[in-house]
């Protein structure tokens, strides 16, 4: 039994999922003429609160084309330090769109918003980058599925609003964020101008994420998503995925979350290990006493089958997901018990 634990990204389709894609009704896309994709994209839109969304293939182009709609080359988006957009978009943000990152060190993935106030150059004075954006991540990954405190969201949009900034969220796991706290995707939808929204994590579809926003930010969302290369066809059966995982899988997220704590509370107790992050979601992250030992750790579980991820740092990390079974959850709390 090989146990998989280094991402949610790892799922496969259900079999219910893949009744679903296979009996979809397609059409051309690019003609916007696909009624399940049409269909995926009304619902989250309505869900939001926004008027517009859109299917790409991957969140990284997704986060992409909010950036290019956001900003002119040579402005600047306010980030944290360990934001995706940051470190696991292949430095698009510069590529793509010809801006720089302005990092903050926030706590776990989140900053606040006198952060913020401090990070926005002077749209006077020439010699800086124009601040155009402030983007945030929820849940936050590299702070180990961390949920933001909604009121400081609230704080920065404020701020944006008086700064004439855009707002973005770069929400590939913000259903664990809806599932752990009180506010609704309606909610989100309030505060930001776009939010990316990621099916292949926690949702379990193969593949898919939706950029959803306001009518102004998105008129040309479509023409980035072309240029990026993310014009695709018959993508129906793919957009099925998403419709069935939100009425199928989003409220058993509870289970991984409780599993992901159940993990957090067992490392916590092993003389091996010196610091476990709070857990709040689905992602555990933690650190040996010795940082030397990393690859020994992985390659120890590795032979009994458990797969995890080393973040670098001396951080190592475990995603629980929806194919991390009951009798696989059972059996590495065993082994790490043993350990």
């Amino acid at each position: 039994m090989i146990i998989d634990l280094r991402s949610d990204t790892v799922t496969k389709p259900t079999p219910g999922m893949l009744d679903a894609m296979m009996s979809a009704e397609v059409g051309d896309d690019v003609y916007k003429e696909d009624p399940t994709v049409n269909a995926l994209e009304e619902r989250l839109a309505n869900m939001f609160g926004k008027p517009k969304a859109l299917f790409f293939p991957t969140g990284t182009m997704a986060n992409q084309t909010a950036l290019k709609l956001h900003t002119n080359p040579g402005d600047q988006v306010i980030c944290d330090s360990n934001a995706h957009i940051y470190h696991y978009e292949g430095g698009g943000a510069s590529f793509n769109s010809g801006i720089s990152c302005k990092l903050l060190d926030g706590h776990r993935g989140m900053f606040t918003a006198e952060q913020v106030i401090e990070a926005i150059n002077p749209p006077d004075f020439y010699h800086s980058p124009l601040t155009a954006l402030v983007e945030v991540e929820n849940t936050a990954n590299r702070g180990g599925g961390s949920c933001w405190d909604f009121e400081e969201l609230k704080r920065i949009r404020t701020i944006c609003n008086d700064h004439s900034l855009g707002y973005h969220l770069d929400g590939a796991r913000i259903w664990n964020a809806l599932v752990a706290k009180p506010e609704t995707a309606r909610d989100y939808g309030q505060i930001f101008d776009t939010v990316s929204v990621c099916l292949s994590k926690g949702l379990g579809c193969p593949i898919g994420s939706v950029l959803i926003g306001d009518e102004d930010i998105m008129q040309n969302a479509m023409r980035v998503r072309k240029i990026l290369g993310g014009g695709m066809r018959q993508v129906g059966y793919v957009a099925a995925a998403g419709l069935y995982a939100l009425d199928h899988h989003l409220l058993r997220l509870k289970e991984d979350h409780q599993k992901a704590k159940d993990i957090e509370q067992m490392l916590s107790g092993l003389d091996s290990v010196k610091t476990v992050e709070p857990v709040e979601t689905n992602i555990v992250i933690f650190e040996l006493l010795d940082k030397k030992n990393d690859g020994k750790f992985i390659n120890l579980l590795a032979d009994k089958g458990i797969r995890l991820s080393s973040m670098g740092s001396g951080k190592l990390r475990i995603v629980t997901h929806m194919d991390y079974s009951d009798a696989m959850h059972d059996k590495f709390l065993t082994i790490l018990k043993s350990m």
